[in-house]
């Protein structure tokens, strides 16, 4: 498995019912999908402040620290990281890699 998402990923769900006073991940995951959520957020702002100042390091520490949030709030929400490759191809195949589908149209494939 040399993919660090999915990794990551895996290490989270084995961390899911460990101790809460010993794991990180599992206080965050036992504190429910909507505090995991504010700390995903929190960390996207973190992000975007780094990014703004214009500090490459800190940016790339904080996009870390996003990135094991979000693969927790997957865990917390039960989405695998394939059900996301699968909508990024999706994507891929109507717009390009690059592009993101408008709100209108993905309001409209539901």
């Amino acid at each position: 498995m040399n993919d660090p998402l999915a990794r990551l990923y895996e290490a989270v769900l084995s961390a899911r019912d460990g101790d809460p006073e010993f794991s990180r991940t599992a206080k965050l995951l036992r504190s429910g999908r909507n505090k995991t959520a504010k700390k995903m957020a929190e960390e996207a702002v973190e992000v975007v402040i780094e990014a703004m100042h214009g500090d490459r390091e800190a940016m790339v520490r904080e996009s870390a620290d996003l990135l094991y949030n979000l693969v927790v709030l997957w865990v917390a929400a039960r989405v695998e990281p394939q059900d996301v490759w699968e909508e990024m191809q999706r994507r891929e195949r109507l717009l390009g890699i690059a592009e993101k589908v408008p709100k209108k149209a993905a309001a409209n494939r539901s």
